[in-house]
């Protein structure tokens, strides 16, 4: 996950004033790279130490007092190089709304009702074989206030961590047949033949018989196939 050139072929540019936010945020003069010193470079990735026996079920590490409401499903899916090869043991964290669109969030105002029994947090590490396995609920569309009648589709954000903490990345990833991605302008500022790596796929090999339904979601990290990241 070292610096590299910004692909515009992939990834979405800095500015697109339908997503009213870039316009406050983006860089107003040319960035300037900065070398990275020794303490970021070799410093610790905080979490890979840590993780929990239900840290990657969403259904059962927020439990208070009952199962979580909404459709219970498994995403999977496997973190590649630009060559297709598995990166193991990459920290994956993840953070959602609940099944009515809501985040627990002090700033999430949403008239929709919040779940005692779903926090909307998870996370892992990869195999060996590079791959991340959740079991969550999916999430609901939201109300988000960027234009008149604006909703977020279903999606769920992605971090990566790689080899120090200077080495992050997020995206999100959507879901097949989502009216909501043709008006949805942070799916939208994506480049047109990259914004089908952002869509997850029903994978019926993934799905838990009499229980949840299966989605796949690759993560690549660089070339011309790479996962379209909201911060490289």
């Amino acid at each position: 996950m070292n610096q590299q050139p910004r692909d515009w072929e992939v990834h979405p540019p800095y500015l697109y004033p339908d997503y009213k936010s870039t316009i406050f945020r983006a860089p107003s003069k040319p960035l300037i790279p900065m070398k990275h010193t020794l303490s970021e470079s070799t410093g610790p990735v905080y979490g890979q130490d840590s993780v929990g026996k239900y840290d990657n079920d969403l259904t059962k590490n927020g439990i208070r007092n009952g199962e979580p409401l909404g459709e219970r499903i498994v995403v999977s899916g496997r973190i590649l190089d630009i060559d297709g090869r598995p990166i193991k043991n990459t920290l994956v964290e993840i953070w959602q709304a609940n099944a009515a669109g809501r985040y627990v969030h002090k700033v999430d105002q949403h008239n929709a009702p919040l779940d005692p029994n779903f926090f909307g947090g998870g996370r892992c590490v990869t195999d060996e074989n590079g791959r991340y396995t959740f079991m969550t609920i999916k999430p609901g569309a939201y109300p988000w206030g960027n234009h008149p009648n604006a909703w977020r589709p279903n999606h769920i954000h992605f971090s990566l961590f790689g080899s120090n903490i200077t080495n992050r990345l997020v995206t999100q990833m959507y879901f097949p047949g989502d009216p909501l991605l043709q008006y949805d302008p942070i799916y939208q500022v994506v480049p047109e033949k990259a914004r089908h790596l952002l869509v997850s796929q029903f994978d019926l090999s993934l799905t838990q018989p009499d229980f949840a339904l299966g989605y796949n979601f690759d993560i690549v990290l660089r070339g011309h196939n790479a996962t379209p990241f909201e911060n490289q």
